[in-house]
């Protein structure tokens, strides 16, 4: 199992930037790709972006070129730098890891983007 902690969010003007952080712990040599995700008050949770262990990307049309996943295997972290916010993009933000055998969760960061 793989422990997950969220961190960075906050409430933030539009056009404003934010750097989530998620830290993994546990069985981190099995994970192969992780991820974030977000969900908005009565909305389904939606996929944001995606990070392979080789460091292959893939990005929500609905941020791409505005948001960045990457990822630091030494110190078992993926990041989601935010930048150019929008009003639609405030949700709980979650970020996930994935082994053969199972995908863990973490607990979830709040991000609020003013209009």
């Amino acid at each position: 199992q793989v422990q997950l902690v969220e961190s960075g969010g906050g409430l933030v003007q539009t056009g404003g930037s934010l750097r989530l952080s998620c830290a993994a712990s546990g069985r981190t040599s099995s994970i192969n790709v992780m991820g974030w995700y977000r969900q908005a008050p009565g909305k389904q949770r939606e996929w944001v972006a995606s990070v392979s262990s080789a460091g292959n990307t893939n990005h929500a049309d609905s941020v791409k070129g505005r948001f960045t996943i990457s990822r630091d295997n030494a110190k078992n972290t993926v990041y989601l730098q935010m930048n150019s916010l929008k009003p639609e993009d405030t949700a709980v933000y979650y970020c996930n890891a994935n082994t053969l055998w199972r995908t863990d969760w973490g607990q979830g960061t709040q991000v609020t983007v003013s209009s």
